[in-house]
């Protein structure tokens, strides 16, 4: 708990901002706490904002009590800009607001937008904003300014600095600040003159010093992000423009980004792409230099290093490992509006070109699947490093640019350093065309001399960089704590001066974000390192970089994967370091709910992490692990005597169904809120959607050439009946049973099907062992009912099917509706497209098998209108925890009523998902089944 001066700040705030915002548990406050970058810090105070009002607020108590505050956006940051041990502001799910105008080449979006949903709100226009930094579909918009974040394609003149309209800034007082507004402009003017008159004194300063301001301008002609944005102060005249500029890469040292209007850039329909080979880096940064003349988007630099680390790799060509030691290749790719400007394009690029030497033959694809997997290559760099990294040791990315005539100088430069100081394993790439290379390699903080090592190595990069060849010690991942110590050495004595009292006119007492971007501290950067202690075999080589969080179903809810990875790691922290019994005991039991309970295990985190971490297997193991002598015994009951079960929860939800007929859903909601209350949560939540039993069934008799083998998973059977209020009475199992025979089909149930499943009811639970003993016995079933695979096996819900290709014997040949229907069904059967607007999700394991396309497709010959909700990915039904702990459905969910309105109907691939959807869509969700059968008739005779 918070003492102290903390504790009074905490009783001001407390009336005015909801107590589940405001965070001071000691678990909490440290997963909270962490961010992308290799320092920790543990805040006092915690608070997830959704207001202007409790920013303010905020920021004026804290101001009375002299009390630093931090913002935080995604907390992707690199550098260290995003932590503190004082007060954490991050952003809530309130600040998602946006408007597209001016024929939409302007976007007006709040912070807590993730740059590729910005993205994707502009697709429809051809347009998009200018940064595209590699974390654009986890970093938010308020991160993105704050830190000026660039990426590979909008070099310096797509970059927020250039691309920026207008800013509602809130100062560090507390005041508002629209610069698009004239009624707050004059505000300002009347309340804050001295910042304004101090910003215009410094720019007619700096104008008035010729060799200043050429030192300004000359330090930004390359990407820059070390310090503030001096070059406000040259390009702007207007103190509001000054004003907005220098909040750009500033870190949130300057105050809070509350609104922005991007000016809006193209995003060209063709692409093509070429992965050259040089046979040196000199050969490469020749090329690069022709190339800044040519219609290039992109140049990526990347080292014999790099392609060695992605060597192997699936998907990577398979000569990478006959390249001789000094190869280096540079990725590039060209845009434009129309097929024949590209291939005109292609020629000149390739033209220009021609008297360079390459290793092999220079071939451009705009073929998009071909294009996409040589990028793979280049994204593939970062992780590949952080993939084979040894346990507890850090992954270190840092990022420098050089004037382009010195790139091909300092790159072998940076090589050297690598070897003097042992970091073999270290690769360069970068965005030549910027003359930006990042470096990555891994580090070992918990030994002090590795420390030193490190201290020693940077300050060897700081030579090079600032001295040698006066280029940038941050190019685009922000000055942060990292590269503070160096930014007086990078920019000379007046520059750094100037910086200095930029940040005393908008923060005079010194509390937004202090140590970052100035820091007297000379060795900040080797302090406060974070420890990355083992935790658990299946996410020890997590980077903590943040990039899973925008599709984990429980993130506005309690913890995201990296929340829950680092919550391990501070209790196996606390292990190591002998902290008391009582005191770890404390934070195990506090991890319970947050870390275990609300998690769907869905493994959708793994889609978009760098190393590929499941957080949802270790959750799985450490249920495991909490499973208690009556679990276990409970579960080989079920286990040994499923069919009973399943038809026992059949009959169940008969009863419970004909309960709710004769007594309405306002009482049935009532009596079973009252019986959950009582039970203290043991009792699972009954709704309105919960659907029937379904009657047994009965083997059909095959008939015809056209045979397939039907599993109805064990949700099917026992819970695939209608909704009380649902107009289709038709449970699944029988639902498909006659869509196969209306496309001559004849269907095969396993023997004893009643009592078989593919056991992920046990898995999600962590019983492993019911679980895989279930799945061996229908891998038995399955071979003798489809005579060792000869015939394939449908399978009615996508989740079950998943984890039958990932346990079940290799010759059986296994669908799941979507592609069954594709696949078997498509020709032979005649569609007729509804006209009515259908909404569609696509499971986690749809997504997981890469079948949301697929989904998509059939949909799409059954309705003229489909409708998919942005950003809803995992249901957070996860099986039967949303019976138990409803409200993680309730936030995965959050906004899908809106999007789909005015659909009809909605489907999916699993019963339990759609029970969940129905919920919270208010419309009915069923089996994409059911609409296939609805829309078809079999072929004329």
């Amino acid at each position: 708990m918070v003492s102290g001066t903390y504790k009074t700040f905490h009783q001001r705030i407390k009336p005015h901002i909801p107590a589940d915002q405001i965070i001071t548990d000691p678990l909490r406050t440290v997963t909270f706490g962490t961010d992308a970058s290799f320092y920790l810090l543990v805040p006092k105070i915690v608070i997830n904002v959704n207001t202007e009002a409790e920013v303010q607020l905020i920021l004026r108590e804290a101001g009375r009590l002299r009390l630093p505050v931090t913002f935080r956006a995604a907390g992707t940051s690199l550098s260290g800009q995003a932590i503190t041990d004082s007060i954490l502001v991050r952003l809530g799910p309130g600040w998602n607001r946006f408007r597209v105008f001016a024929n939409a080449s302007k976007i007006q979006l709040q912070p807590g937008i993730i740059g590729g949903h910005a993205n994707r709100i502009l697709a429809e226009f051809d347009r998009k904003i200018g940064p595209d930094p590699a974390s654009i579909d986890s970093a938010k918009i308020g991160g993105i300014l704050a830190n000026n974040a660039s990426g590979m394609c909008c070099g310096v003149e797509q970059n927020s600095y250039r691309t920026l309209d207008s800013m509602r800034i809130i100062l560090a007082d507390g005041t508002i600040v629209d610069t698009a507004d004239d009624k707050s402009r004059a505000a300002c003017r009347r309340s804050h003159p001295a910042l304004l008159d101090g910003l215009a004194a410094l720019r007619d300063r700096v104008r008035a010093d010729q060799e200043l301001a050429e030192r300004i301008r000359y330090k930004f002609k390359i990407k820059n992000t070390t310090g503030y944005s001096l070059n406000a102060l040259v390009d702007f005249d207007d103190p509001f423009d000054i004003m907005q500029h220098l909040m750009i890469g500033s870190e949130g040292t300057l105050g809070f980004i509350a609104d922005v209007v991007y000016r809006t850039v193209i995003e060209h329909r063709h692409k093509a792409s070429a992965l050259i080979f040089y046979p040196d880096i000199r050969t490469v940064c020749e090329a690069v230099v022709i190339l800044q003349q040519q219609p290039v988007a992109a140049a990526e630099l990347i080292d014999r290093a790099g392609l060695a680390s992605v060597t192997g790799k699936p998907g990577m060509p398979p000569f990478l490992a006959e390249l001789d030691p000094g190869v280096t290749a540079l990725l590039i790719e060209t845009r434009a509006e129309t097929a024949e400007a590209l291939r005109a394009q292609i020629e000149q690029i390739t033209a220009s070109l021609a008297d360079l030497p390459t290793v092999r033959p220079i071939e451009f694809t705009a073929i998009a699947e071909e294009y996409t997997q040589l990028w793979k290559i280049r994204k593939g760099l970062f992780p590949a490093v952080g993939a084979v990294r040894q346990t507890g040791t850090t992954v270190i990315i840092e990022d420098v640019a050089f004037p382009i005539e010195h790139l091909a100088n300092a790159t072998l430069d940076l090589q050297e350093l690598f070897r003097k100081y042992g970091y073999t394993e270290a690769i360069i790439f970068g965005h030549a065309l910027a003359g930006n290379l990042h470096f990555v390699f891994t580090q070992d903080f918990s030994i002090q001399t590795e420390v030193v090592r490190y201290r020693d190595f940077m300050d060897g990069v700081v030579r090079l960089v600032a001295e040698k060849y006066d280029g940038s010690l941050k190019a685009e991942h922000g000055t942060g704590r990292n590269m503070a110590p160096f930014v007086e050495k990078e920019w000379g004595e007046a520059a750094f001066g100037l910086m200095q009292e930029i940040k005393a006119l908008f923060d005079p007492q010194g509390l937004l974000n202090p140590g970052v971007i100035l820091n007297a501290d000379l060795e900040a950067h080797i302090k406060d390192l974070k420890p990355l202690p083992p935790t658990h075999e299946l996410v020890d080589k997590c980077i903590e970089c943040g990039f899973c969080e925008p599709v984990c179903p429980s993130k506005n809810l309690t913890f995201t994967p990296r929340q829950r990875i680092a919550g391990r790691r501070e209790i196996s922290r606390r292990l190591a370091a002998n902290a008391g019994q009582r005191e770890v005991q404390r934070l195990i039991k506090a991890y319970r709910y947050p870390g275990m309970d609300t998690c769907a295990a869905d493994g959708l985190c793994a889609t978009l992490c760098p190393v590929g971490i499941d957080t949802g297997k270790m959750v799985k193991s450490l249920r495991e692990e909490a499973n208690g002598q009556l679990a276990k015994a409970v579960s080989r009951y079920v286990a040994d005597h499923f069919k009973g079960v399943t038809r026992s929860v059949s009959g169940l939800l008969d009863t419970v169904d004909g309960v709710h007929r004769l007594v309405g859903t306002p009482m049935m909601e009532q009596a079973t809120q009252l019986a959950r209350t009582v039970s203290g949560g043991l009792v699972p939540l009954w709704n309105r959607e919960m659907p029937a039993g379904v009657p047994a069934l009965r083997p059909p008799a095959p008939a015809g050439e056209l045979q397939v083998v039907y599993f109805p998973s064990c949700a099917s059977r026992a819970m695939g009946g209608p909704a009380r209020h649902d107009l289709e009475r038709t449970g699944l199992p029988h639902k498909t049973l006659a869509l196969l025979a209306k496309a001559g089909y004849g269907a095969i149930l396993p023997e004893r099907v009643e009592a078989l499943c593919c056991g992920q009811a046990f898995e999600s639970k962590g019983l492993m062992r019911q679980a895989d003993a279930k799945a061996d016995e229908l891998s038995d079933a399955l071979l003798k009912a489809t005579r060792d695979g000869e015939l394939p096996v449908l399978c009615d819900t996508s989740p079950c099917l998943q984890r039958m290709r990932n346990t079940l014997d290799k010759r059986l040949r296994l669908y799941e509706p979507v592609e069954f229907v594709l696949e078997f069904l498509q020709d032979r059967l005649v569609f007729a497209r509804r006209k009515e607007r259908i909404a569609l999700h696509a499971t986690c394991s749809t997504r997981k098998m890469g079948l949301d396309g697929k989904l998509r497709q059939l949909a799409q010959l059954c309705a003229k209108e489909v409708v998919v909700p942005e950003d809803i990915h995992c249901c957070g039904f996860a099986g039967d925890r949303g019976f138990n702990f409803p409200e993680l459905n309730r936030a995965a969910l959050a906004g899908l009523k809106e999007q789909v309105y005015g659909c009809e109907t909605g489907y999916s691939t699993s019963k339990t998902c759609e029970i969940g959807l129905a919920l919270h869509a208010e419309i009915p969700y069923r089996s994409i089944l059911y609409l296939v059968d609805e829309v078809t008739d079999p072929l004329p005779a």
